[in-house]
């Protein structure tokens, strides 16, 4: 796991404890599940972020975020037959 230092404002502070008793979970927890159920929302810019991390070197990294069209594999290889 990794850290992470977040500043938010009092009254979502205040919300965010509210909830965090209600719901017998720490705001740590609710906050990696609101933020894993954000990021699994879009599939294509999952894909995108994927091949981001998968990127070798920064020109790999600017060509994957100025093509906005992205494929899945299986779409990939029977567009080309392989």
């Amino acid at each position: 796991m990794h850290r992470l230092n977040l500043t938010i404002d009092e009254a979502l502070y205040e919300q965010a404890r509210a909830f965090s008793f209600l719901e017998n979970k720490s705001i740590s927890q609710m906050i990696r599940e609101s933020l894993s159920e954000y990021l699994n929302k879009s599939k294509e810019k999952k894909t995108q972020a994927k091949l981001l991390l998968e990127a070798d070197d920064e020109k790999e990294i600017k060509a994957i975020l100025q093509d906005d069209s992205f494929s899945s594999q299986g779409e990939f290889t029977k567009k080309f037959n392989l």
